[in-house]
């Protein structure tokens, strides 16, 4: 049976005001499985309206009670894990146990570090020589407007939903169009927790009609984003037009540094967590691998090893560690990296091809082998440009020099990892990358109290602790004179 998707406005389901929808694909099967809004400008205004409606009351709520509110939504993930899980897989083509494992419960987790935030902030006086006394407020900002890609669909929309409600901010989220379901039911749970309507409106539909909407409403000051450099790009000028506060976390190709001292199966294994987790559709994945010449063909060897363990199979099977991508088009994109790769002379060490899905469910479905790729420039496309897929590439190095300005020559600065057993390299290698977030001997161990974010074409602004609490709110200085 196909399930047609709501809009969640005003805290009840809503169909669009136009009627029109359209259809949503299983990546491991390749088959339409349900139908989403097609919201439009209407829609948009409904939520907006819904959301500004209910900005006072919500800013007026004590912190106390808007966090209870929030760790109950939190527990309540909890309890849905596994249909939430399984929403997930069936959505974005990802095994089941690594949205049972990583995706939904870091969902509940930012809802609860976020709902605890807000307990414990502060405000310093500062003694103007005793003539007065001047302190800091900060308020909410009123209505947000948030958009969450498709790789990791309810994890990423957390961590923009939780800061703005926790600091007293009511929001409308536009999910991506491509991966809407878990979205959904958040909806639903909002509903149960006890939020109050119009304090977390969601309204489905593409980026170009439903997200440029939102963008450009006079009544959202504040915009958060998540996804390609290209419409980061279009919303910093669109909002800047108009003044907004924007957040933009985009696109990354990071690079891994392994010098020769450092443990090497270690880095082996976790280089390829790091390439192909969620079939290398995680904004953080190493894709770019730096390895010291001398050891640089056993450590090719090992990696191109585990990617040829990793198999592909069914997303919704418990043993698959591989799934699918999560739309044909990007499958067809990720194809066309590894055929510009061997037109650059790049040689395909293992994989580098779309294959049939296994089983009969999965035939039709969007997979594609893990990629390893050696003997390319740095400077090359494929080394240069984002191809968000399971595809890495791996290059030499001589020294400490050359590793960091490849590792620095490109666009973006996300993140970057550095493999050594050398605490000073380690220090000063870290430091001189030029990356949001840098994992020295490890990859993607987060502390949610850390501010997130990239340099250069991977975005402006941070989120995440105490930053994500100064983001969503405005700060007011208050002189007393006594």
């Amino acid at each position: 049976m196909t399930q047609r998707l709501t809009n969640f406005i005003n805290g009840r389901p809503v169909a669009p005001r136009a009627g029109a929808y359209f259809e949503n694909f299983e990546p491991a099967t390749g088959k339409a499985y349900g139908q989403v809004p097609d919201s439009d400008e209407a829609d948009v205004n409904d939520a907006v309206a819904a959301a500004k409606a209910a900005f006072p009351g919500w800013a007026a709520t004590p912190a106390s009670e808007r966090s209870r509110i929030l760790v109950r939504l939190a527990d309540l993930i909890g309890e849905r894990l596994e249909p939430l899980a399984l929403a997930e897989s069936t959505d974005t083509g990802k095994p089941i146990a690594l949205a049972r494992a990583m995706d939904i419960p870091r969902v509940a987790s930012n809802f609860r570090f976020f709902a605890t935030a807000i307990l414990h902030t502060e405000s310093g006086v500062h003694d103007a020589d005793g003539e007065a006394l001047n302190y800091t407020l900060r308020k909410p900002r009123g209505v947000a407007g948030l958009i969450s890609p498709w790789n990791l669909p309810l994890y990423l929309a957390s961590w923009k939903v939780a800061p703005a409600l926790a600091t007293g901010n009511t929001a409308v989220l536009k999910p991506s169009e491509v991966t809407p379901v878990t979205a959904w039911m958040l909806g639903e749970l909002c509903e149960a927790a006890g939020l109050p309507p119009g304090v977390l409106n969601i309204v489905h539909g593409t980026g170009a009609r439903a997200g440029a909407a939102l963008v450009q409403h006079p009544d959202v000051p504040t915009i958060s984003f998540t996804g390609s450099t290209a419409v980061g790009k279009w919303i910093a000028q669109a909002a800047g037009a108009m003044f907004k506060r924007v957040s933009l976390e985009l696109g990354g190709k990071n690079a891994s540094i392994v010098f020769a001292d450092a443990d090497l199966d270690v880095a082996i294994a976790t280089g390829a967590r790091a390439a192909f987790l969620n079939q290398g559709q995680v904004c953080l994945c190493g894709s770019r691998i730096f390895v010291e010449r001398a050891i640089y063909e056993p450590f090719t060897r090992g990696l191109v090893a585990a990617a040829k363990a990793m198999a592909v199979g069914d997303p919704s099977q418990a043993t698959t560690q591989f799934g699918a991508l999560t739309s044909a088009a990007h499958r067809d994109k990720v194809a066309s990296y590894v055929e510009l790769a061997k037109e650059e002379g790049g040689a395909v060490l293992c994989g580098g091809r779309p294959v049939e899905g296994p089983g009969a469910r999965c035939r039709d479905g969007y997979f594609f082998e893990p990629t390893v790729i050696t003997g390319l420039d740095a400077k090359c496309r494929v080394q240069q440009e984002e191809v968000f897929g399971p595809v890495v590439t791996v290059t030499p190095f001589d020294s400490e020099r050359e590793a960091l300005e490849m590792a620095n020559g490109v666009a973006y600065g996300l993140a970057g990892m550095v493999w050594t057993r050398d605490v000073s390299r380690a220090h000063r290698v870290a430091g001189a990358m030029d990356a949001g977030v840098v994992w020295v001997n490890c990859w993607l161990l987060r502390d949610l109290r850390t501010p997130f974010g990239g340099m250069k074409q991977s975005g402006v602004g941070r989120e995440g602790g105490t930053e994500a609490l100064k983001f969503f709110t405005e700060p007011k200085n208050v002189c007393v004179k006594i």
